[in-house]
Protein backbone atom coordinates (compact mmCIF):
# COMPACT_ATOMS: atom_id res chain seq x y z
CA UNK A 1 0.00 0.00 0.00
CA UNK A 2 1.03 3.62 -0.33
CA UNK A 3 -0.33 7.10 0.27
CA UNK A 4 -0.18 10.05 -2.11
CA UNK A 5 -1.85 13.42 -1.74
CA UNK A 6 -2.43 16.38 -4.04
CA UNK A 7 -3.79 19.70 -2.73
CA UNK A 8 -4.84 22.41 -5.20
CA UNK A 9 -5.25 25.89 -3.73
CA UNK A 10 -5.58 29.44 -4.98
CA UNK A 11 -1.93 29.93 -3.98
CA UNK A 12 -0.59 26.79 -5.69
CA UNK A 13 -0.28 23.01 -5.80
CA UNK A 14 1.14 20.62 -3.20
CA UNK A 15 2.05 17.02 -4.02
CA UNK A 16 3.25 14.56 -1.35
CA UNK A 17 3.99 10.85 -1.69
CA UNK A 18 5.46 8.23 0.59
CA UNK A 19 8.15 5.83 -0.64
CA UNK A 20 7.37 2.50 1.04
CA UNK A 21 6.52 -0.56 -1.05
CA UNK A 22 6.05 -4.11 0.16
CA UNK A 23 5.51 -7.56 -1.25
CA UNK A 24 4.88 -9.15 2.13
CA UNK A 25 5.92 -8.38 5.68
CA UNK A 26 9.51 -9.51 5.03
CA UNK A 27 10.00 -7.69 1.71
CA UNK A 28 9.77 -3.93 2.27
CA UNK A 29 11.61 -1.50 0.00
CA UNK A 30 11.82 2.20 -0.79
CA UNK A 31 10.83 3.50 -4.23
CA UNK A 32 10.14 7.04 -5.37
CA UNK A 33 6.44 7.51 -6.16
CA UNK A 34 6.51 11.21 -7.02
CA UNK A 35 7.81 11.52 -10.58
CA UNK A 36 8.62 14.60 -12.67
CA UNK A 37 7.27 13.94 -16.18
CA UNK A 38 8.28 17.29 -17.70
CA UNK A 39 10.33 20.20 -16.38
CA UNK A 40 11.37 23.24 -18.38
CA UNK A 41 10.91 27.01 -18.39
CA UNK A 42 7.59 26.41 -20.15
CA UNK A 43 6.09 23.56 -18.09
CA UNK A 44 6.29 21.52 -14.91
CA UNK A 45 4.24 18.31 -14.76
CA UNK A 46 4.46 15.77 -11.95
CA UNK A 47 2.82 12.43 -11.25
CA UNK A 48 2.29 10.48 -8.01
CA UNK A 49 1.58 6.77 -8.27
CA UNK A 50 -0.09 4.02 -6.23
CA UNK A 51 -0.75 0.38 -7.07
CA UNK A 52 1.18 -2.29 -8.94
CA UNK A 53 4.78 -1.08 -9.17
CA UNK A 54 5.66 -2.95 -12.37
CA UNK A 55 2.60 -1.57 -14.19
CA UNK A 56 3.40 1.94 -12.93
CA UNK A 57 7.01 1.73 -14.11
CA UNK A 58 5.93 0.52 -17.54
CA UNK A 59 3.45 3.41 -17.82
CA UNK A 60 6.20 5.87 -16.91
CA UNK A 61 8.54 4.26 -19.44
CA UNK A 62 5.86 4.48 -22.12
CA UNK A 63 5.37 8.18 -21.40
CA UNK A 64 9.12 8.83 -21.48
CA UNK A 65 9.51 7.15 -24.88
CA UNK A 66 6.23 8.49 -26.23
CA UNK A 67 2.98 6.93 -27.37
CA UNK A 68 2.52 5.84 -30.99
CA UNK A 69 1.96 8.74 -33.40
CA UNK A 70 -1.47 9.51 -34.79
CA UNK A 71 -2.39 10.00 -38.42
CA UNK A 72 0.47 10.71 -40.82
CA UNK A 73 2.84 11.90 -38.10
CA UNK A 74 5.96 9.86 -37.40
CA UNK A 75 6.70 11.60 -34.09
CA UNK A 76 5.84 9.76 -30.85
CA UNK A 77 3.44 11.69 -28.61
CA UNK A 78 5.06 12.88 -25.37
CA UNK A 79 4.11 15.00 -22.38
CA UNK A 80 6.45 17.73 -23.67
CA UNK A 81 4.21 18.18 -26.72
CA UNK A 82 0.86 18.50 -24.96
CA UNK A 83 -0.68 21.99 -25.28
CA UNK A 84 -2.69 21.82 -22.02
CA UNK A 85 -2.90 19.89 -18.76
CA UNK A 86 -6.17 18.34 -19.94
CA UNK A 87 -4.44 16.93 -23.00
CA UNK A 88 -1.59 15.74 -20.79
CA UNK A 89 -4.11 13.88 -18.59
CA UNK A 90 -5.61 12.30 -21.71
CA UNK A 91 -2.17 11.10 -22.82
CA UNK A 92 -1.39 9.61 -19.40
CA UNK A 93 -4.79 7.91 -19.32
CA UNK A 94 -4.11 6.43 -22.76
CA UNK A 95 -0.73 5.12 -21.58
CA UNK A 96 -2.41 3.49 -18.56
CA UNK A 97 -5.01 1.79 -20.80
CA UNK A 98 -2.34 0.57 -23.23
CA UNK A 99 -0.03 -0.89 -20.59
CA UNK A 100 -2.83 -2.55 -18.61
CA UNK A 101 -4.24 -4.13 -21.76
CA UNK A 102 -0.80 -5.63 -22.44
CA UNK A 103 -0.03 -6.83 -18.91
CA UNK A 104 -3.38 -7.58 -17.29
CA UNK A 105 -4.01 -11.08 -18.74
CA UNK A 106 -0.63 -12.43 -17.61
CA UNK A 107 -0.82 -10.75 -14.20
CA UNK A 108 -4.34 -12.02 -13.54
CA UNK A 109 -3.32 -15.52 -14.61
CA UNK A 110 -0.58 -15.33 -11.97
CA UNK A 111 -3.03 -14.03 -9.36
CA UNK A 112 -1.43 -10.57 -9.27
CA UNK A 113 -3.51 -7.39 -9.32
CA UNK A 114 -2.73 -4.93 -12.10
CA UNK A 115 -4.55 -1.89 -10.73
CA UNK A 116 -2.88 1.51 -10.41
CA UNK A 117 -3.97 5.08 -9.69
CA UNK A 118 -2.15 8.29 -10.53
CA UNK A 119 -2.28 11.91 -9.44
CA UNK A 120 -1.21 14.24 -12.26
CA UNK A 121 -0.55 17.89 -11.52
CA UNK A 122 1.25 20.86 -12.97
CA UNK A 123 1.13 23.81 -15.31
CA UNK A 124 1.86 24.44 -18.99
CA UNK A 125 2.89 27.72 -20.63
CA UNK A 126 1.92 29.97 -17.73
CA UNK A 127 -1.62 28.57 -17.70
CA UNK A 128 -3.60 27.62 -14.60
CA UNK A 129 -2.34 24.84 -12.36
CA UNK A 130 -4.42 21.68 -12.69
CA UNK A 131 -4.69 18.45 -10.68
CA UNK A 132 -6.21 15.16 -11.93
CA UNK A 133 -6.88 11.71 -10.51
CA UNK A 134 -6.35 9.07 -13.22
CA UNK A 135 -7.96 5.68 -12.63
CA UNK A 136 -6.66 2.33 -13.85
CA UNK A 137 -9.20 2.29 -16.70
CA UNK A 138 -7.57 5.46 -18.08
CA UNK A 139 -10.49 7.74 -17.18
CA UNK A 140 -9.90 10.70 -14.89
CA UNK A 141 -11.47 13.44 -12.79
CA UNK A 142 -10.24 16.97 -12.13
CA UNK A 143 -9.79 18.51 -8.68
CA UNK A 144 -12.30 21.30 -8.02
CA UNK A 145 -12.36 24.32 -5.69
CA UNK A 146 -15.13 22.95 -3.44
CA UNK A 147 -13.02 19.87 -2.62
CA UNK A 148 -9.42 21.02 -3.12
CA UNK A 149 -7.54 17.76 -2.61
CA UNK A 150 -7.24 14.30 -4.16
CA UNK A 151 -5.80 11.14 -2.58
CA UNK A 152 -4.73 7.70 -3.75
CA UNK A 153 -3.62 4.61 -1.85
CA UNK A 154 -4.36 4.36 1.87
CA UNK A 155 -6.64 7.41 1.94
CA UNK A 156 -8.92 6.76 4.91
CA UNK A 157 -6.64 7.61 7.82
CA UNK A 158 -5.38 10.95 6.52
CA UNK A 159 -8.69 12.21 5.13
CA UNK A 160 -10.47 13.49 8.29
CA UNK A 161 -7.97 16.26 9.02
CA UNK A 162 -8.12 17.38 5.37
CA UNK A 163 -11.93 17.43 5.44
CA UNK A 164 -11.89 19.55 8.59
CA UNK A 165 -9.26 22.08 7.60
CA UNK A 166 -8.68 22.37 3.84
CA UNK A 167 -10.39 24.92 1.62
CA UNK A 168 -9.37 26.52 -1.66
CA UNK A 169 -8.21 29.73 0.05
CA UNK A 170 -6.01 28.01 2.66
CA UNK A 171 -2.47 29.48 2.76
CA UNK A 172 0.14 27.37 1.03
CA UNK A 173 2.40 26.96 4.08
CA UNK A 174 -0.57 26.01 6.27
CA UNK A 175 -1.66 23.42 3.71
CA UNK A 176 1.81 21.85 3.66
CA UNK A 177 1.63 21.51 7.44
CA UNK A 178 -1.83 19.91 7.31
CA UNK A 179 -0.74 17.65 4.45
CA UNK A 180 2.17 16.35 6.50
CA UNK A 181 -0.14 15.80 9.48
CA UNK A 182 -2.34 13.75 7.16
CA UNK A 183 0.68 11.57 6.43
CA UNK A 184 1.56 11.37 10.13
CA UNK A 185 -1.96 10.12 10.92
CA UNK A 186 -1.75 7.55 8.11
CA UNK A 187 1.65 6.25 9.26
CA UNK A 188 0.33 5.64 12.77
CA UNK A 189 -2.56 3.49 11.51
CA UNK A 190 -1.05 1.80 8.44
CA UNK A 191 2.40 0.23 8.65
CA UNK A 192 2.58 -0.07 4.85
CA UNK A 193 2.98 3.74 4.63
CA UNK A 194 6.24 5.24 5.83
CA UNK A 195 9.05 7.73 5.51
CA UNK A 196 10.77 9.13 3.54
CA UNK A 197 8.15 11.37 1.91
CA UNK A 198 8.69 13.35 -1.29
CA UNK A 199 7.21 16.84 -1.36
CA UNK A 200 6.75 19.25 -4.26
CA UNK A 201 5.12 22.68 -4.07
CA UNK A 202 4.30 24.69 -7.22
CA UNK A 203 3.30 28.30 -6.37
CA UNK A 204 0.51 29.83 -8.45
CA UNK A 205 2.79 32.79 -9.16
CA UNK A 206 5.00 31.60 -12.06
CA UNK A 207 7.77 33.93 -10.88
CA UNK A 208 8.20 31.94 -7.68
CA UNK A 209 10.31 28.77 -7.94
CA UNK A 210 8.92 25.37 -6.95
CA UNK A 211 9.89 23.81 -3.62
CA UNK A 212 11.25 20.24 -3.73
CA UNK A 213 12.07 18.37 -0.55
CA UNK A 214 12.49 14.83 0.73
CA UNK A 215 11.24 14.39 4.29
CA UNK A 216 13.65 11.84 5.75
CA UNK A 217 13.15 9.64 8.80
CA UNK A 218 15.16 12.06 10.97
CA UNK A 219 13.70 15.28 9.51
CA UNK A 220 13.61 17.70 12.48
CA UNK A 221 10.54 19.64 11.32
CA UNK A 222 8.43 16.52 10.74
CA UNK A 223 9.48 14.98 14.08
CA UNK A 224 8.57 18.20 15.90
CA UNK A 225 5.27 18.52 13.99
CA UNK A 226 4.28 14.95 14.90
CA UNK A 227 5.19 15.38 18.57
CA UNK A 228 3.37 18.72 18.88
CA UNK A 229 0.25 17.33 17.20
CA UNK A 230 0.13 14.36 19.58
CA UNK A 231 0.59 16.67 22.57
CA UNK A 232 -2.16 19.05 21.42
CA UNK A 233 -4.59 16.19 20.80
CA UNK A 234 -4.02 14.84 24.30
CA UNK A 235 -4.34 18.29 25.86
CA UNK A 236 -7.56 19.06 23.99
CA UNK A 237 -9.05 15.68 24.95
CA UNK A 238 -8.53 16.52 28.60
CA UNK A 239 -10.48 19.79 28.25
CA UNK A 240 -13.58 18.21 26.68
CA UNK A 241 -16.32 17.41 29.26
CA UNK A 242 -17.09 13.74 29.90
CA UNK A 243 -20.45 12.46 28.56
CA UNK A 244 -23.15 13.23 31.13
CA UNK A 245 -24.80 9.84 30.53
CA UNK A 246 -21.64 8.14 31.85
CA UNK A 247 -21.89 9.73 35.30
CA UNK A 248 -21.54 7.11 37.99
CA UNK A 249 -20.67 4.35 35.53
CA UNK A 250 -16.88 4.46 35.55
Amino acid sequence: MTYCLGILLRQGLIMIADTRTNAGIDNISTYRKLHILAESDERLIVCASAGNLSVTQQVLGQLAEGLPPLGDSETPRTIDQMPSMFRAAQLVGEAVMKVRAELRPALEAAGVGSGIALLLGGRIAGGPIRLYLIYDAGNFIECQEDSPFLQIGATQYGKPILDRTMNYDSPLDEAVKVGLLSFDSTMRSDLSVGLPFDLLVIPADPARPPVKRRIEVDDPYFKDLSARWSMLLNESRATIPDPPFMKGVG
